[in-house]
C-alpha cells in the first residue's frame, strides 16, 4: 500500500478539515445559486431552524417518540436475530430446514413490511417497532450465523473431552465465547440499521423524528429536514460510542 501513516491526531484533524470543506462547498453552492433555490438549505439556515424546533418543543418530543419504538425494535430484532442465527449455525438440521425460508424472506426490505404493519398493528408504536425489528433481525441473524460457523471445530472436541458434550454445554463454554466478537459486531451494525429504519417505520404517521421530517418535507421546509437528518446522525454516533464502551468491557478477556 502506498502512502504515509496517519496518526490519530492527524486523522482527527484531516477529518475535521474534510467536514469544514464539505460545509464550505455546500454554502457556496447555495449562495451562488449552483442549485435551484429552495431545494437545499444553506448551512447558515440550520441553526435558526434548530432553535425554532427546540423552542417549539418539537425536537425533544420527536426524539422521545422515536426512542420508544427504536429501543423496542432494536431489542426485539437483535435478540431474536442473534438467537435464530446461533440456533441455525449450531444445529445443521435446523439450518437445512430454514434455509429456504431465509432465502425467501431475507431480500424483502423493512419498508415493504409497512403495509402489513398498518394492517396487523394499526397506526401506533407497535407497528413501528415491528418494522424496525424486521430490519435489525437479519443483520443480527447473519452476524450470529457467520460467527458460529467460523468457530474452530477443534474447540468443540476439546470441550467434549472435558465432558461438555451437549448442545447447551457447548453453547455456553465454546460457541458464545468464541463467537462473541461477531455477535457484538452484528449488534453494533444493527444500531445504525435501526436508525435508518426509523424513517420507514414512521412513514404511516407514527410520531417521531422520521415523521417530523416527512411533515417538514411536505411543507418544503428543507432546513428542518436537514436538522433532523443531522439529529439522527448524532443519535447514531452517541449510541455507537456507548456501545463501543460496552463492547470493549465485555471483550476485555481477549487481552
Amino acid at each position: 500500500m502506498i502512502g504515509l501513516h496517519v496518526g490519530t491526531k492527524s486523522r482527527l484533524g484531516l477529518g475535521s478539515l474534510g467536514l469544514l470543506t464539505l460545509v464550505g462547498l455546500w454554502q457556496c453552492a447555495v449562495q451562488f445559486h449552483l442549485v435551484p433555490p429552495g431545494l437545499l438549505p444553506a448551512p447558515t439556515e440550520l441553526w435558526p431552524a434548530f432553535v425554532s424546533e427546540v423552542s417549539g418543543g418539537f425536537w425533544l418530543q420527536s426524539i422521545e417518540d422515536s426512542l420508544v419504538h427504536y429501543c423496542a425494535g432494536l431489542l426485539i430484532g437483535s435478540l431474536l436475530g442473534a438467537a435464530a442465527g446461533l440456533l441455525c449455525g449450531s444445529v445443521p438440521l435446523v439450518d437445512a430446514f430454514t434455509g429456504g425460508i431465509v432465502r425467501l424472506l431475507r431480500p424483502i426490505p423493512g419498508l415493504a413490511w409497512v403495509p402489513f404493519a398498518i394492517l396487523w398493528f394499526g397506526l401506533n408504536n407497535v407497528g413501528a417497532t415491528f418494522v424496525i425489528a424486521i430490519s435489525v433481525f437479519w443483520i443480527n441473524f447473519y452476524a450470529a450465523y457467520g460467527a458460529v460457523k467460523s468457530v474452530d471445530r477443534e474447540l468443540y472436541e476439546v470441550a467434549a473431552a472435558f465432558g461438555h458434550r451437549g448442545l447447551l454445554a457447548q453453547l455456553r463454554y465454546v460457541t458464545l465465547p468464541a463467537a462473541s466478537p461477531g455477535l457484538l459486531a452484528g449488534l453494533r451494525t444493527g444500531l445504525g440499521q435501526g436508525w435508518m429504519s426509523v424513517v420507514a417505520a414512521e412513514l404511516f404517521g407514527v410520531p417521531g423524528v422520521g415523521a417530523r421530517m416527512m411533515q417538514a418535507s411536505s411543507l418544503l421546509a428543507t432546513d428542518v429536514v436537514v436538522v433532523y437528518m443531522i439529529t439522527m446522525a448524532g443519535l447514531y454516533a452517541l449510541t455507537d460510542f456507548l456501545f463501543g464502551l460496552v463492547r470493549d468491557r465485555l471483550l476485555r478477556w481477549q487481552g
